[in-house]
C-alpha cells in the first residue's frame, strides 16, 4: 500500500470532498481523466497528490500501475490562515482562509 500526504492544500476541506466523492473506490487508471477534465481548482490538487501516491506505489513498493485502485481518500481540516481586508472609514474586516489536509492510500488489486 502506497500513501500521499500533503501538509496544506489552500482549499477547503468540504470542496476537496466533493471531488474526492467521485473518485473513491475507483482505479487509478479511470481517476486520472475524471480529474484531468474536471474545471474544479480542487481537482487539479487532488491530481497532483494522486500522481505522487501512485508514483510511491511504483517506484517504492514496485507495482504496477494499471492494477492500482485508491483504497482510502480522505481530506481533513488544517489551520485557519486569518487575512484582513480594508472596509469602509478606515476600518479592517477580518476573513479566514481554510486549508486542509490531504491523504491518499492506492493499493494494488488483483483481478
Amino acid at each position: 500500500m502506497a500513501i500521499a500526504r500533503t501538509k496544506n492544500v489552500g482549499i477547503s476541506d468540504y470542496k476537496l470532498r466533493l471531488v474526492m466523492d467521485q473518485i473513491r473506490g475507483k482505479m487509478v487508471n479511470d481517476a486520472f481523466p475524471m480529474l484531468r477534465y474536471m474545471t474544479s481548482p480542487a481537482a487539479a490538487e487532488i491530481l497532483k497528490i494522486l500522481k505522487a501516491a501512485t508514483a510511491n506505489a511504483e517506484n517504492n513498493d514496485l507495482q504496477s500501475r494499471e492494477d492500482l485502485k485508491i483504497v482510502r481518500i480522505t481530506a481533513d481540516k488544517g489551520t485557519w490562515i486569518r487575512r484582513y481586508r480594508p472596509k469602509a472609514r478606515g476600518r479592517v474586516g477580518a476573513f479566514d482562509r481554510p486549508t486542509s489536509h490531504v491523504t491518499i492510500e492506492v493499493d494494488e488489486v488483483r483481478i
